[in-house]
């Protein structure tokens, strides 16, 4: 395996990036299908195409550029960016599909190559009878490129660059000198042929020719400052490739009438100064352009090697196999010219085009989309060099690249998607721990997260409890003795609320006790995994639950609003634990909460079926908030099928009065509760109401009791005279809730 990915003997600067990628834009589509395109669209529906083009590929090129000035960009390019960004194994289904593109690329510019070499032909035809099909044309040039590449290497590939280009915009000078072969003098920049392609089918053949930025940062790793050369080659190159095709549209649409641009190929040969200079040019520039690709495709596919992406080690071991001297991707050349050959002999150039243009629109989309999650992610590690770009440029382009190809082509764009899911998935199970999106997602998440917290605190000046909803802390040193607190604060806080569950650990702050926390919370959080919660957990140290109660009663929620309600727990079998919470009540209702008390007993929440609300003449501040409680309660999919039972301790003569009003208060509250279960008991003084509680409840999942201060003055025997029911949770509302 090779052991990096740079070329350390490597001396390339900003020119090659710069020619690799201006000779693969104005490549094989300028001379073949531009005409085409001016004939169908006019000048204005051409014009309209680089413009939505370069409205990708622009936001592409300053992405890239400030993404290479913040990292070292070792080989494979566009690769390397997004898999170090995206996570291995989605870089590694994006980039699998660039290297097609990129692989089809080569083929693709081979096969316009040997279109350049019909008017010779045609020639030798006419003049001496020998007729040589252009398809030997191309076979022979892919054979011989390859055989150049595998022995030369991208040094020989670079300084043919220099040649080739200096070759094509020789043929593109010729060309603007040209004359017009046009009949009559009008020009009508909507002028196209009858019946002419649509839009988005010819955008589709024009697309490959706005791609070539990503030819040069292929070659990253063979350059001696790519932070340096990859903005400045990628930028020029995208920039004067614009203008040039600007200037070509015009030229043609001037130049010629509709129906020739639309039905002759080679119609700029015709326009010309020097006719036999186009097919030369569009020799230059589809060898050029070939010669591009043949030398990036392989290094793409020797990084997806080198980051042992593949399943077998052997493989990724081969491919990743560079040439002693300079790290040459030998094994991964082979493979490409093996795909490009069969792509040569299939020979159609549009259906190349289109396969290569959804390829090269998702490689731009997932750019510019890594871009903007910078930016919305603001990691201070992110200190690119390079300052021009902005958020909304890799938005629009990001978005634009992902819309266009459904325009483009449905079928198509719905395949290349399902390969690339496909690929990931068959990744993802071979590289389980090569996971995806990485940290870059993590800081978008804390972003939005800390955006949303302020909005919420800095919205929040409406009285809470006019929308009340519950935020939930709870505090409990025996978290694992007992789920049951962890259980109803993931309950309430599921659907409805915030929950923050906190583990109380006795002692002082000092390096062995936050160590013992942290190993806490992870066990906290793999305990909570398995269950549907959105509970936020976290651990507090403090010398006594004093000290630990009056931290917790002002800590902000996770909402960004404060927290409104506070959750205690102890178990019916050790009654005494409950003491600290009752001692310091004074305390937490300095904090203005609701108070909650969980009695958890040896039937637990049985099976998840039925609520009872038990509410008594004392209760007038403490009813809606036990309705409020259990309706939130019945939103999590645990109690998917509970039904609220009501229960009202009610003087005789006040019975019918009493369910009127609870009627009515269902009724208006949209509450989920049949008029069948509400039940209003007779209760006369001197009766035992906990003992009535305990024998109608004594089969009920929960049961919820209001309290008040003048309960607490009976301390214990309060919370621990219900025998043989479920566990109970006793509520003292701080103020009356509204249910509206």
């Amino acid at each position: 395996m090779a052991k990096s990915l740079v070329n350390k003997n490597a001396t390339f600067g900003t020119w090659p990036v710069f020619l690799t990628a201006i000779s693969t834009i104005l490549g094989a589509i300028l001379f073949l299908r531009f005409g085409y395109a001016v004939g169908n669209l006019g000048l204005i529906g051409v014009l309209t195409i680089i413009l939505i083009g370069h409205l990708v590929t622009i936001p592409t090129a300053l992405a890239v550029a400030e993404i290479a000035t913040n990292q070292r960009v070792q080989g494979g390019g566009a690769y390397y960016i997004i898999s170090r960004s995206f996570g291995l194994n989605i870089g590694g289904a994006v980039g699998f599909s660039l290297y097609l593109s990129q692989a089809i690329s080569v083929a693709f510019y081979i096969i316009a190559f040997g279109e350049a070499f019909h008017p010779l032909l045609n020639y030798l035809a006419e003049s001496t009878g020998v007729v040589i099909h252009v398809q030997w044309i191309k076979i022979v040039t892919m054979a011989i490129l390859s055989v150049l590449i595998l022995t030369k290497g991208a040094n020989l590939g670079v300084k043919a660059l220099y040649f080739v280009v200096a070759i094509l915009f020789v043929a593109l000078g010729m060309f603007f000198l040209g004359h017009s072969i046009k009949p009559g003098t009008d020009f009508n920049p909507n002028e196209h042929i009858l019946a002419p392609d649509s839009f988005f089918y010819v955008f589709t053949i024009i697309f490959p020719a706005f791609t070539g930025l990503a030819a040069g940062i292929g070659l990253s790793g063979d350059l001696k400052d790519p932070q340096r050369s990859i903005p400045k080659g990628t930028i020029w190159a995208t920039v004067i490739g614009m203008l040039i095709y600007i200037g070509v549209a015009y030229k043609l649409s001037v130049s010629a009438s509709a129906e020739d641009l639309a039905s002759n190929q080679l119609i700029m040969q015709d326009i010309a100064l020097w006719g036999p200079i186009i097919p030369i040019g569009l020799a230059a520039a589809s060898l050029s352009s070939a010669l591009g690709s043949i030398m990036i495709a392989p290094r793409t596919l020797q990084a997806i090697g080198y980051d042992n992406v593949f399943p077998k080690t052997w493989f990724n071991n081969w491919l990743s196999k560079g040439r002693e001297t300079d790290n040459e991707p030998i094994n991964g050349s082979v493979i490409t010219i093996v795909i490009a050959f069969v792509f040569v002999v299939m020979g159609d150039v549009d259906f190349v085009a289109k396969v290569i243009s959804m390829f090269f629109m998702v490689t731009y989309g997932a750019i510019c989309l890594i871009s903007f999650m910078e930016h919305f992610a603001a990691d201070p590690s992110y200190r690119p060099t390079f300052k021009h770009n902005r958020w909304y440029y890799s938005l629009i382009g990001g978005l634009l690249s992902f819309w266009l190809m459904f325009k483009m082509n449905l079928p198509y764009a719905v395949l290349s998607l399902l390969l690339m899911a496909l690929f990931y998935h068959w990744v993802s199970i071979n590289n389980k721990e090569k996971k995806g999106l990485q940290k870059l997602f993590k800081g978008v998440v804390f972003q939005m997260s800390r955006s949303l917290q302020v909005f919420a605190q800095r919205a929040n000046k409406e009285d809470r409890e006019v929308s009340w909803r519950p935020f939930l802390i709870c505090i409990s040193e025996d978290t694992f003795k007992r789920r049951s607190a962890f259980d109803l604060v993931r309950w309430i806080s599921y659907k409805y609320g915030f929950g923050t569950y906190i583990h109380y650990i006795k002692g002082l702050l000092n390096r062995k006790t936050s160590n013992a926390s942290k190993v806490v919370l992870e066990r906290l959080i793999k305990l909570a995994s398995g269950s549907k919660n959105r509970v936020y957990l976290d651990t507090i140290i403090s010398p006594s639950y004093t000290s630990a109660i009056a931290q917790v009663i002002q800590l902000n929620s996770i909402s960004g609003k404060g927290n409104n309600m506070i959750l205690f727990e102890f178990s019916h079998t050790e009654p005494d634990s409950l003491k600290n919470a009752l001692d310091n009540y004074s305390l937490i209702q300095s904090g203005a909460f609701d108070v909650c008390i969980l009695n958890t007993t040896y039937k637990g929440f049985g099976y998840h079926q039925t609520i009872h609300i038990w509410i008594s003449e004392k209760d007038y501040d403490n009813s809606n908030l036990m309705i409020l409680l259990a309706y939130i309660i019945l939103g999590h999919p645990d109690w998917k099928n509970g039904v609220i039972k009501i229960f009202s301790l009610t003087p005789q003569e006040d019975v019918e009065h009493k369910k009127a009003a609870l009627m009515e208060l269902i009724k208006s509250g949209r509450l989920p509760i049949s008029p069948s279960n509400v039940e209003l008991i007779p209760f006369e003084n001197g009766k035992d109401p906990h003992r009535i509680i305990s024998r109608y409840s004594e089969d009920a999942d929960l049961t919820i009791v209001g309290f008040t201060t003048d309960d607490l003055k009976l301390g214990l025997d309060y919370f621990t005279s219900f025998n043989d029911t479920s566990n109970i949770l006793f509520v003292n509302a701080y103020k009356d809730k509204e249910i509206v």
